[in-house]
């Protein structure tokens, strides 16, 4: 975990938020006394290949664009 100060945070966020975004835990201090904690939201999840998942399902036919709940139902079949 890093520790910085309420002056670094003003002045170098950039390098605050790129250590937020590999996911490291930062420590905000006033005077040597821990105030606040800043740590990272769970990462975005990635949505599948709705195209690739479309051409696997009717080739290299052509069909208009579907979208992503009737994508969705094609692939759950049965079910």
């Amino acid at each position: 975990m890093k520790t910085i100060t309420i002056r670094d945070l003003r002045y170098r966020f950039s390098e605050v938020e790129s250590r937020l975004k590999r996911g490291e835990e930062v420590e905000i201090r006033r005077r040597q006394q821990p105030i606040a904690m800043l740590i990272p939201l769970r990462p975005t999840v990635e949505y599948p290949d709705f195209t690739a998942v479309q051409r696997k399902i009717f080739g290299h036919r052509r069909r208009k664009m579907a979208d992503g709940a009737e994508l969705a139902a094609l692939n759950r079949g049965d079910r």
